[in-house]
């Protein structure tokens, strides 16, 4: 029973993230439709307003051609005779234009400041390349959001979002190789300070103890350093190393990164005041002016 309540936060959490999940999935959903439906709306709507756009001009020319030969004809003009509709769009986008010599021919009845449009066909390349694009539209649709076959947009943001972290802790790696004892700065991250910990006892607890009490080399704790405190001097130690008291340079086998994990790693000990301490050693350090607690980083092996 009381296994059952322990975990079911954690059950409940499980389930609150799944329904979240759930509903961008449903809303994305409900979008592509909306989108669908609105598109199919304006194909129709665009057939009907050409449909009837062109019936209008068809029978506005007739009536100025009329009144040109002295016809009077009817208030209402019934429907005309001639090519259905399918016939006059072939004609007007897939023939060639007509020519320049013959562009009287085309010419619109109506006049803006004694400017007159040109009623020219669309090159036949340009009409096939826009209903390629309208099947291509269709196919596209399908492929992406009914189909199944390619990812969605939320797959396509989430995978993105996936690279762009790689990128950013290759970046961030990158950068934690660069740092130096002029750059180097204290890192309060737990995960950071817990890796420092690690490299802390698989390479200096031997000479400075578990706890950073001091051994062979100096107490870690205390705020005396025999070779300067702050995060400069003790990352420079820890680099250099002090070869004349025995403690190797440590820059052969430590990255930059992990040397500026070790170093805020000690500094966190500050003041821990663990048992069996050894005697302070060196001169106490006193930081500058202000205290800037990114300047204040990496310890040393040797105080």
């Amino acid at each position: 029973m009381m296994a059952l309540i322990a975990v079911s936060p954690v059950w409940g959490q499980a389930a609150e993230a799944t329904a979240k999940a759930d509903g961008v999935t449903e809303f994305s959903h409900i979008m592509t439709w909306v989108l669908v439906i609105a598109a199919s709306l304006m194909v129709v709507l665009g057939i009907v307003y050409m449909l009837w756009v062109n019936k209008f001009m068809y029978q506005r020319i007739l009536k100025l051609e009329a009144q040109k030969a002295g016809i009077t004809l009817p208030e209402e003009i019934a429907e005309l005779e001639g090519d259905d509709f399918w016939t006059k769009f072939r004609k007007k986008y897939w023939e060639d234009a007509v020519p320049i010599d013959r562009e009287e021919e085309i010419l619109s009845h109506h006049d803006f400041d004694g400017i007159r449009e040109l009623d020219n066909s669309l090159p036949p390349w340009w009409v096939n390349m826009f209903i390629i694009t309208i099947i291509w539209a269709v196919g596209y649709m399908y492929y992406y959001h009914f189909g199944g076959n390619g990812p969605s947009q939320e797959q396509e943001y989430n995978n993105e979002v996936e690279v762009a972290r790689k990128e950013i802790a290759l970046a961030l790696a990158g950068q934690a190789n660069k740092v130096d004892e002029s750059s180097v700065t204290v890192i309060t991250d737990a995960s950071a300070l817990s890796q420092g910990e690690v490299v802390f006892n698989a390479n200096c607890a031997a000479c400075h103890g578990k706890a950073l009490e001091g051994g062979v080399g100096p107490n870690l704790t205390d705020e005396h350093w025999i070779h300067g405190g702050g995060v400069k001097n003790v990352f420079k130690t820890i680099k250099y190393g002090v070869p004349e008291k025995g403690m190797i340079a440590w820059q052969a086998q430590i990255g930059p990164g992990d040397m500026q994990k070790l170093a805020s790693y000690i500094i966190s000990k500050a003041g821990s005041n663990p048992p069996n301490a050894k005697a302070p050693q060196g001169e106490k350090w006193v930081e500058a002016t202000s205290v800037d607690s990114t300047s204040t980083t990496a310890p040393a092996t040797s105080k």
